[in-house]
């Protein structure tokens, strides 16, 4: 079988059409050099026939540079795998006429910086069977040997704007197609003053075994200059290092130490719902990871204002990154400032992070909680936040994230990279599938309730468009280690 090279959706359908007929094509989506094991077609086209695939990927070693050769094992896709960097590997198996019959009107989506291939698998895959064979069967030359902390601030590098641009918009037409975009004309309303707290903000920092860092990062916070009550709730998770009895010897009444133990098996999201519930957490709770600083000692004042000036359950502020002895580093300020209000939480199911320094209204994260994880605990509060309620940022620099090889993401193996990708997409198939439900659920009371309603409208879809058919609408009716606490804030 011919392995075809995507350049672009125009390139593939031509080649597809001038090719003998055949229920399968073998694509190469990476421009890397490729070597198939003696029944690597026969493996691919066999299960993907056995189970009727319109796409089907597999496990593939690398060759690195010195010529050795490594495992790389890939993951499953799922409803959630929306980011457009899904690693697939560098060949797919598409069903020939399942690629016609998906890009028969996708001529413009061949001008995209990527050919239109991240548009092209999200809508082949709509309603479709994919097939990942957890085999090994090619090799790929290695091209990209940056580790991963140097690979994951690649989504806000300036260089990628306009790719990252078009990969937003591709992601919204597809959530039109399938009824699950956020609108985000409609926000829950908050009262931060309808329930009484004796501080106004908390300073939130879950630690284990940082015992190099956190004295810095508790003094960052007990720094801040603020005319309202505030404290800095530090959550110890059975540190062994001695970082517990720093913590214990610091007299600032502002400090609570809260002792938890291994037995309880608490994560960074557990530590985080610890702090949230004890009575002395304050109405708004700042993130502060036990390695970084806050880089102005107005940042939780910032913060705070921000909260107050609009009716916003969560904000985000902006940070840069700096070394260990706080140098900046490229690529320097993080700032999302790609987020709209209109688009930001639809764009949020594309992309791996948010930004750092988050905060919170407590009432609404003591509603919904943290998942008791050590990774994507904040991107999932987030991506609940989101749905409903609005979201304020700061792109201004309010944080230094510092990057030093104790950094936990500094250097993932590919097992960990893709630990931490699937259990991100499953955070995003579960939301996706809750939006999705929700705008049915409105559509229904929409056509249920209001008689004024113009038939099939709704959020700005009409019945011809929504997933699912007129008639069925009633008309009238983690193991913790030493290295869990510096997860990078940003997430990314």
């Amino acid at each position: 079988m011919k392995i075809i090279e995507f350049k672009n959706i125009r390139a593939l359908r031509e080649e597809i059409l001038r090719m003998p007929l055949e229920q399968f094509v073998l694509v190469k989506v990476k421009p890397v050099e490729v070597e198939l094991d003696a029944h690597c077609v026969h493996r691919l086209s066999e299960m993907a026939s056995d189970v009727d695939s319109t796409l089907t990927y597999c496990w593939f070693r690398d060759r690195m540079p010195d010529g050795t050769v490594m495992p790389h094992p890939v993951n499953d896709y799922q409803p959630g795998s929306l980011r457009d960097d899904f690693d697939f590997g560098p060949l797919v198996l598409l069903n020939a006429a399942d690629v016609l019959a998906a890009t028969e009107n996708m001529n413009e989506e061949s001008d995209l910086v990527d050919g239109g291939w991240y548009a092209l698998r999200l809508r082949v895959t709509m309603g479709k069977m994919i097939g990942m064979i957890p085999e090994y069967l090619y090799t790929a030359e290695k091209i990209d040997l940056r580790a991963s902390g140097k690979k994951q601030h690649d989504y806000v590098d300036p260089r990628n704007k306009k790719y990252q641009e078009q990969m937003e918009q591709t992601l919204l037409r597809h959530l039109r197609d399938v009824d699950g975009l956020v609108d985000t004309s409609v926000r829950e309303q908050v009262d931060y003053d309808v329930e009484q707290f004796e501080t106004e903000a908390s300073v939130i920092i879950p630690v284990r075994n940082r015992v190099r860092t956190i004295m810095d990062a508790v003094n960052s916070a007990l720094s801040q200059k603020v005319d309202f009550p505030m404290n800095v709730i530090v959550v110890d998770n059975g540190s062994t290092d001695g970082t517990r009895e720093l913590l214990e010897a610091v007299e600032d009444p502002r400090l609570v130490l809260i002792k938890a133990e291994p037995e309880e098996q608490l994560g960074i999201g557990g530590c985080w719902n610890k702090a949230l519930l004890d009575p002395r957490c304050g109405r708004f709770a700042i993130q502060l990871d036990s390695d970084d600083l806050y880089n102005t000692p107005h940042t939780v004042a910032t913060i705070v204002a921000k909260f107050r000036s609009g009716n916003y359950a969560m904000v985000i502020g902006s940070y840069t990154l700096v070394n260990f002895e706080g140098e900046t580093i490229p690529p320097g300020l993080i700032s999302h400032d790609e987020w709209t209000d209109e688009n930001g939480p639809n764009n949020a199911l594309r992309i791996n992070g948010l930004g750092a320094p988050r905060a919170f209204f407590t009432p609404v994260a003591r509603k919904f909680l943290f998942p008791n994880v050590s990774y994507g605990e904040d991107y999932a509060m987030a991506l609940r936040i989101t749905r409903d309620y609005a979201l304020g940022r700061i792109y201004r620099s309010l944080y230094l994230c510092r990057r030093w090889e104790g950094n936990s993401d500094a250097a993932l193996s590919i097992e960990k990279t893709n630990e931490h990708n699937y259990y991100k997409d499953c955070v995003r198939s579960f939301e996706l599938m809750t939006r999705v439900r929700q705008n049915y659920e409105s559509a229904r009371n929409l056509r249920g309730n209001s008689p004024w309603a113009p038939p099939g409208a709704v959020m700005g879809h009409f019945i011809d468009d929504l997933p699912f058919d007129e008639d069925d609408l009633p008309y009238g009716d983690e193991d913790i280690d030493e290295t869990d606490y510096d997860d990078d804030p940003t997430d990314e």
